[in-house]
């Protein structure tokens, strides 16, 4: 008889400890989830602020290559400025080279 109660009271202990497991198991899988989870925002928000640096390198980008695309207007504007004063100045020599030349062949004596 004691066996008895000896061999009920360790299949009662068994079954309780077998029946703890399942639940240690659950508690791990939802602790498992859990951590995939927050895995999973920290993921999103890295991604999310990847995207918004890499939007604001752009626009960066966009701006400087704005600015220089001004800048070389500019320098073309400012050179064809120059390049019209230097012909102005020119076409100005010349006219005085030739009225200079037209006086002296009027002035000069005829000779004969």
């Amino acid at each position: 008889m004691k066996n008895v109660i000896a061999a009920l009271i360790a299949t009662l202990f068994a079954t309780a400890a077998f029946a703890q497991s399942p639940a240690v198991v659950k508690a791990e899988a939802k602790q498992t989830a859990a951590i995939v989870k927050a895995d999973a925002k920290v993921a999103k928000a890295e991604v999310k602020a990847d995207a918004t640096v890499a939007k604001a390198e752009v626009k960066a980008d966009a701006k400087v290559a704005a600015a220089d695309a001004k800048a070389d207007a500019t320098v073309a504007k400012a050179d064809v400025k120059v390049a019209k004063h230097k012909a102005k100045h020119k076409a100005k020599h010349k006219a005085v080279k030739a009225e200079a030349k037209a006086d002296a062949a009027v002035t000069a004596p005829v000779a004969k």
